[in-house]
């Protein structure tokens, strides 16, 4: 069933519950307290969400409807998952739910913070977060030749949503063949910086051990750390970060 905004408003004892990492970062940003029932555990991970010392002051579920039903949530909140099966069943139970489209520009990532704000009650709650995107667009940077690196040499099409918040920081994506640097295209070819992603860095992986190769470290370009539980889901944390990407530039 789709929510309605006028509904939600006017429910006085709104609680939500968010089923995975993305949709926990809008609810966790935009909702007060007593309006979350739980987060996804994945929310409360320090290795993938930038968050997780606020989730952990809620419960947290397992994805599916019935680790949430306990918390008596009459929202869910998704990004893409639970299907159609969770929608029909939570509708059975008079709990409603909010499927976000995972954002494929700026703008509907910025949709989506309007649309989480207005389910909560009150669209100004994403004022601040446009408010500072607003300013960040209005200061547009030249674009210095890049590469955003993370494990395995795993990179970005230029037309994705990451290679346009790269955009916003002053780094236009280079395009690769399959979308990945080689060992060898850093040797002979290397951008003017490489932002690295700093994902999961301590955890021993064949992508991190790939990061480590002198052909890597060494490249000649400028290294730039990026933190990239950021850049998951790509939605309003990036905010700061492309700030933080700024100033560093």
């Amino acid at each position: 069933m789709p929510v309605s905004a006028s509904l939600l408003a006017a429910n006085a004892a709104l609680r939500v519950a968010s089923l995975d990492l993305c949709a926990d970062e809008y609810l966790l940003l935009l909702a007060r307290p007593l309006e979350i029932a739980s987060v996804s555990r994945v929310a409360q991970d320090p290795a993938d969400s930038l968050l997780w010392r606020q989730a952990r002051h809620y419960p947290a579920n397992r994805r599916g409807l019935e680790s949430v039903i306990g918390t008596r949530p009459n929202l869910l909140l998704t990004m893409g998952g639970g299907g159609r099966a969770t929608s029909l069943i939570a509708e059975r139970l008079r709990i409603r739910t909010m499927t976000l489209g995972y954002p494929a520009s700026i703008a509907e990532a910025e949709a989506n913070l309007v649309r989480v704000a207005t389910a909560l009650g009150d669209v100004r709650r994403a004022d601040g977060w446009r408010r500072r995107l607003a300013r960040i667009k209005a200061r547009p940077l030249h674009q210095r030749d890049s590469i955003f690196l993370s494990g395995g040499g795993v990179s970005m099409s230029p037309g994705s949503l990451g290679a346009q918040w790269m955009a916003l920081a002053g780094f236009r994506q280079r395009a690769l063949p399959g979308g990945r640097a080689s060992l060898e295209l850093l040797a002979t070819r290397p951008p003017a910086v490489l932002l690295r992603s700093t994902y999961r860095r301590a955890q021993p992986s064949l992508g991190q051990r790939w990061l480590d190769h002198p052909l890597a470290r060494a490249s000649g370009a400028r290294t730039i750390d990026t933190d990239g539980r950021a850049w998951t889901c790509a939605g309003p944390m990036m905010v700061a970060e492309i700030e933080r990407l700024r100033a560093l530039r």
